[in-house]
């Protein structure tokens, strides 16, 4: 079980990399958005994946991989976190509060949708 969740966590590290890289690439702002979106999205899918596991639609094995490995990996707190505190340390206060504020209630009502989508 836990190489299940080891490849799973390793595929959502390199998919929060890629996806990282690209959304820096192509946007110029101050606004941690990579993160950001990839939380969010990450989110959504736990979401959407919890409900699944819940009413048995989807095996433990896929929610070792995807739910517990994939999505644990996807996600990140530490870099949040990190950011955060890179945007207090540059006095953009307004920009870090905003940043917070809207991971924490986007990621959780994005989650609430994907579970609800499942219902």
């Amino acid at each position: 079980m836990i190489w299940i969740v080891g490849i799973g966590g390793a595929l959502g590290a390199a998919a929060r990399f890629i996806i990282g890289k690209w959304i820096s690439g192509t946007t110029q702002t101050p606004f941690p958005l990579a993160t950001w979106i990839v939380n969010i999205t990450g989110s959504f899918l736990l979401g959407l994946l919890t409900q699944l596991h819940l009413t048995n639609h989807i095996s433990e094995l896929l929610w070792l991989f995807v739910g517990v490995g994939f999505c644990g990996a996807f996600t990140t707190f530490s870099t949040f976190g990190h950011e955060t505190v890179t945007l207090l340390q540059a006095n953009k206060v307004k920009l870090a509060v905003i940043y917070v504020f809207t991971s924490i209630t986007v990621g959780l009502i994005s989650a609430m949708i994907g579970f609800s989508l499942m219902s």
